[in-house]
């Protein structure tokens, strides 16, 4: 390992940068699923993260007078951030409960969603200026951005929010 930090400056540098975005991303990753609940992902990712973390902090502790190493770690902190960030995006593991409140078409937004399959709860409500239908609708995370655009077509004045969940028991989920 020695040999592949000590080439020259720069791909040592290079070496450090990347294996600190794979380190970060892996970070990102192990704390979305150990909010998941997922034991066996978060120790596997645990351990390589933790393996990754001690090449890479050794060598720059041991060449820190190359201040090369230092940026290459820094700069791979924050685009490992950033990557773990687009990564969790992607794959979108899990359940959230969207929220929709219309003043004038929630029977409306319901049957379109009923429509394309999703449970939805319906809700009178009383809002700031009066009577409005409170929707609520729980779907897997990658599926939200259809729902959401399902009810813009039917009225895009919707109130419209989402926060992930952790699903109990029962319940009804679209595949």
């Amino acid at each position: 390992m020695e040999f592949i930090f000590n080439q020259t400056p720069i791909v040592g540098a290079l070496v450090i940068f990347t294996l600190r975005i794979l380190n970060v991303s892996l970070d990102t990753l192990r704390v979305l699923f150990m909010m998941r609940g997922k034991k066996l992902f978060v120790w596997v990712l645990g351990f390589i993260q933790a393996l990754i973390f001690v090449v890479v902090i050794t060598s720059v502790l041991n060449n820190i007078d190359n201040i090369l190493n230092i940026i290459g770690y820094s700069a791979g902190f924050a685009t490992g951030n950033i990557l773990g960030m687009y990564i969790e995006e992607r794959l979108a593991v899990g359940f959230s409960e969207i929220h929709i409140i219309s003043t004038k078409r929630g029977r409306s937004i319901a049957e379109h969603l009923r429509d394309e399959g999703y449970a939805v709860t319906e809700i009178p409500a009383r809002g700031k200026d009066g009577m409005v239908s409170m929707l609520t609708c729980s779907v897997r995370r990658k599926q939200v951005a259809k729902v959401e655009s399902t009810v813009r077509e039917v009225d895009a004045e919707a109130f419209v929010t989402a926060e992930d969940i952790l699903p109990v028991s029962r319940g009804f989920w679209r595949n």
